[in-house]
């Protein structure tokens, strides 16, 4: 609207449209706090982790043997080595092993439990509290405790088969039969894992609300049915998750057969082999090479499984 008085003509609207914009100027003002508090996080990240996953890539790709200098650009060869080297294939073997008894077990075991828990009870708060123990204890002291179980001498196990009369002389669980040693190694993995699985499925089971359950009823379905139909569908990105935490952890599974088993070749581990590689060896390219294999195979497998096991929800 344009207002004429005394010669001069004022733009009312244009007036009125000044004072928003230059309170839109005042409000685009860079707000530095954020960033600096975000600055230490993004700086502790940047040393830890993607400095030395840039180290690994490049140097994998170069022979780094302390023993032999100097470092030179070796293309492939590092990969080519690994792969010709039969203790490292068996240790891919047995990791995949580890990779699927641990995941299933951890997985089918957290369910159970989170379906228990899904209800309140007395005593739950407890019961879950306890559950969380195996999880927070660090993989070395899990080994040395497990190992007063498998022990072939004085262990808890074979204590037990002896009194029970379901075995005449005490076995050796550990380092002679190589299925054997990857699943008993592996339970102690599971025991660590299981927990934390059970309360990722557990949280998205408390999400789904009590209404389905009772109209599932209503139609007539058992108890099996709403789990099957109701339960399981929506607690899938719960599960997702639980899988690949599992996923990680076996791929990089270190403490339990190291404690467990030594260095023996029955049960050994890539990360083990890695350790072995670097260390022992003296052969870093090898071991960059070795690592990068790992880190590839866990993104690749744990996409995988995303892809098949994910699905967004809604209610």
């Amino acid at each position: 609207m344009t207002v004429i008085g005394s010669g001069t003509r004022h733009s009312v609207g244009s007036a009125r449209d000044a004072k928003p914009k230059q309170a839109r100027r005042r409000g685009r003002r860079f707000d530095a706090l954020p960033y600096a508090l975000v600055l230490p996080l993004a700086l502790f990240i940047v040393a830890l982790a993607l400095v030395p996953a840039a180290v690994t890539i490049v140097e994998s790709f170069f022979r780094v043997q302390e023993l032999n200098p100097p470092t030179v650009f070796d293309g492939l060869g590092n990969f080519r080595r690994l792969f010709s080297d039969s203790t490292i294939t068996a240790s891919m073997g047995n990791t995949a092993l580890y990779v699927v008894i641990g995941v299933i077990l951890s997985t089918v075991l957290g369910i159970v439990m989170a379906v228990t828990l899904q209800r309140p009870f007395r005593g739950r708060s407890i019961l879950i509290a306890v559950l969380v123990l195996p999880w927070a204890l660090p993989g070395v002291v899990e080994g040395i405790v497990w190992t007063g179980i498998w022990d072939s001498n004085t262990g808890l196990l074979n204590s037990v088969l002896s009194s029970l009369h379901l075995i005449s002389n005490y076995h050796v669980f550990l380092g002679q039969n190589r299925l054997l040693t990857i699943f008993a190694v592996e339970m102690v993995q599971v025991w660590q894992m299981t927990p934390l699985s059970t309360l990722l499925i557990l949280a998205s089971l408390q999400n789904i609300p009590h209404e389905l359950y009772e109209a599932a009823y209503l139609d007539g379905s058992s108890t099996w049915d709403a789990f099957r139909r109701v339960t399981l569908p929506l607690a899938r990105p719960g599960i997702a998750i639980a899988m690949v935490q599992a996923i990680i952890a076996t791929l990089n599974v270190f403490d339990q057969p190291y404690v467990l088993n030594g260095a023996a070749q029955t049960g050994a581990s890539l990360t083990e082999q890695t350790y072995f590689v670097s260390f022992q060896n003296l052969d870093f390219g090898e071991g960059y090479a070795l690592s990068l294999l790992i880190t590839v195979a866990t993104l690749i497998v744990s996409l995988g499984v995303v892809k098949l096991v994910y699905r967004p929800v809604e209610y």
